[in-house]
C-alpha cells in the first residue's frame, strides 16, 4: 500500500485532525478566510482525497517507524488506541503485524470551530465520525472482526488487559487525563507497552 483509500468525507476528517496534510494553497486559504469557513465549507468541497490519502499514509508510516521496535512482538495481540483519529496508525500497524485486535476510544462528533493547540480547559474538541472511522479501517485492510470502537461520551470503556496502549498527541488534549489514570491501571498488565 502506498496511500490510504479515503472517501471525501473521511479526507475531510483527516484534514481537520491534521491540517499539515492539506495542500499549501488550502493552508493559505484557511489563513485568509479563517478556520470557521475553512472547516465548514472549504473542507467539504475542495479537497483532493487521493493526495490527502497519500500524505496521511506517509505521515502514519513515519509514526509507525518510530514505535515499531516496541510493538513488533508476536504476543502483542490486543491494541488500545485513545484519540487516534480515524485510525491511520492502526491501519499501518495492521499492514505490518496482521491479525491483531484493535480497540478505539474516540469522540463521535466534529466541532463547529476547529481549534489547534492548547487553548481551553474543557477538552471538548473532536473531529471524528465513528461510522466513517470503521469504513476507513475496513477499506484499508482491517477486518470487521478486528475492530471495536467505543464512544468516549456514551459507551463504557473496554474491560480487558491490553498488550499495547497508544495515544499520540491527543490523550490530554481532547480527553481529561484524570479520567484515564485509573482506567489505564485497570487495563494494563506488567508487560503492557504504553506509548504516548
Amino acid at each position: 500500500m502506498e496511500k490510504f483509500t479515503l472517501q471525501k468525507k473521511i479526507a475531510r476528517l483527516v484534514v481537520l485532525q491534521r491540517i499539515e496534510l492539506t495542500s499549501p494553497i488550502l493552508k493559505k486559504i484557511r489563513k485568509l478566510l479563517g478556520r470557521y469557513i475553512f472547516s465548514n465549507f472549504i473542507t467539504r468541497y475542495f479537497l483532493n482525497k487521493d493526495l490527502i490519502g497519500k500524505h496521511y499514509y506517509t505521515a502514519m508510516l513515519k509514526e509507525f517507524m518510530t514505535i515499531k521496535e516496541f510493538i513488533s512482538e508476536e504476543k502483542n495481540d490486543f491494541f488500545l488506541s485513545i484519540g487516534g483519529g480515524i485510525g491511520g496508525l492502526e491501519a499501518i500497524i495492521n499492514e505490518n503485524l496482521s491479525n491483531k485486535n484493535y480497540y478505539f476510544i474516540e469522540r463521535d462528533y466534529v466541532s463547529k470551530k476547529v481549534k489547534y493547540g492548547w487553548g481551553g480547559t474543557l477538552n471538548d474538541e473532536a473531529y471524528n465520525d465513528l461510522t466513517l472511522q470503521k469504513i476507513f479501517l475496513e477499506a484499508n485492510g482491517l477486518k470487521s472482526s478486528q475492530i471495536e470502537i467505543f464512544d468516549f461520551d456514551k459507551d463504557n470503556f473496554p474491560n480487558i488487559k491490553f498488550d499495547v496502549i497508544i495515544s499520540l498527541l491527543s490523550l490530554d488534549y481532547h480527553y481529561d487525563f484524570d479520567v484515564y489514570l485509573d482506567y489505564l491501571k485497570k487495563v494494563s498488565k506488567p508487560s503492557t507497552k504504553i506509548i504516548f
